[in-house]
C-alpha cells in the first residue's frame, strides 16, 4: 500500500534532536526537497545556530528555525507553539532525538528522552493533526532502533526503550485510529548509523563487563552514514502506510518489515486471550 503526499513541497515540519547527525541531514533533505520551513529542535545551541544560519543561506530566508530544546522539559511545547503561531499548522513531526546510554547516571534521563518525551511529542503532534478535532492531518515518524527488532544482554534500557517506541507508533497509528484522524503513524528503526550517538563519549552501559562488550559490539557492527539512512528515511515517508515500520541499515535500501512485526505479535499473542 503506497501513500500519496505532498512530498515534499510547502510542508511546515519539526524535527527534534536535529542540530547534528541524522536530524540535520533529514533537515537538509527536506529543504533540498521544497519544505515550506523545518523547526530544527535541539539541546545544543552552537551546532543548532550554524544549521540555522548555513540553510537559511542557502534555501532562502526563515526556511530553518532553531530552538534551543530539551525534550524532556517544557521547552519542547514551547517550540510546538511558536512553530504553530507563526505557521498555523505542522504537516510533519520526526521524534528523532535519542541517547544510547545505559549507565548509571544517565539511564533515567535517557528514558525520559527515548520514551517518555517521544511519546509527549507525538500525542502533542496528533492532538494538532486530527481531522476529528479541526486539524488537517499529517504525519508523525518515531525513530526505534534495530535493537527494538532483536534481544541483547548487553542494553537492555535501550533495547527496552526502542521496543516501547516500536510498540507505542504501532498502536497509535492503527488503522481505526487513522481512518478517523487522518494521523499517519510511522515507525523506522535505524541500523549503526555513523552519528556521535554510536561514539565512546555518549555511550554507556550498566556495568563496566557490558561496556567492554558494547565498544566490541559497536566496533564490529555494519555501518551506514547518514545520506544512506536519510536517503531510506525518505522512502518510508513517502510510502508507508500509518503503523507501517522501516528497516533502515547496513547501507541497504529501505525495507518495509510490517507484515514481520505483526507476524511476532501474533506469536507472542497466541493463547494470551
Amino acid at each position: 500500500m503506497s501513500v500519496e503526499i505532498k512530498f515534499m513541497v510547502d510542508q511546515v515540519i519539526l524535527v527534534t534532536g536535529a542540530a547534528s547527525g541524522i536530524g540535520a541531514g533529514l533537515t537538509r533533505g527536506f529543504l533540498d526537497k521544497g519544505a515550506k520551513h523545518v523547526a530544527v529542535l535541539d539541546v545544543n545551541e552552537k551546532l543548532g545556530k550554524e544549521l540555522e544560519q548555513e540553510l537559511n543561506q542557502k534555501h532562502g530566508e526563515n526556511k530553518v528555525k532553531f530552538h534551543k530544546c530539551d525534550v524532556t522539559t517544557e521547552e519542547l511545547e514551547s517550540a510546538y507553539d511558536r512553530t504553530i503561531e507563526e505557521f498555523g499548522y505542522i504537516d510533519i513531526v520526526v521524534n528523532n532525538a535519542g541517547v544510547m546510554n545505559d549507565s548509571p547516571d544517565v539511564y533515567l534521563k535517557a528514558i525520559n528522552i527515548n520514551v517518555a518525551a517521544l511519546i509527549r511529542s507525538s500525542i502533542k503532534a496528533y492532538n494538532l493533526m486530527r481531522k476529528d478535532r479541526n486539524g488537517k492531518g499529517g504525519t508523525i515518524v518515531n525513530i526505534s532502533s534495530v535493537v527494538a527488532l532483536v534481544q541483547s544482554h548487553i542494553l537492555p534500557v535501550y533495547n527496552a526503550a526502542k521496543s516501547a517506541v516500536l510498540q507505542f507508533s504501532g498502536c497509535l497509528g492503527a488503522q481505526p485510529t487513522y481512518e478517523r484522524t487522518g494521523v499517519r503513524v510511522l515507525t523506522v528503526c535505524f541500523g549503526a548509523t555513523e552519528t556521535n550517538l554510536i561514539q565512546p563519549a555518549f555511550t554507556g552501559a550498566i556495568d563496566e563487563v557490558l561496556a567492554l562488550h558494547m565498544a566490541h559490539s559497536l566496533e564490529s557492527m555494519p555501518k551506514q552514514n547518514v545520506d544512506s539512512a536519510v536517503s531510506g528515511f525518505m522512502t518510508a515517508l513517502a510510502n508507508g502506510h500509518s503503523a507501517s515500520t522501516w528497516l533502515v541499515t547496513s547501507m541497504r535500501p529501505a525495507e518495509e518489515i510490517t507484515d514481520r512485526i505483526k507476524k511476532a505479535y501474533q506469536i507472542m499473542g497466541e493463547g494470551v486471550f
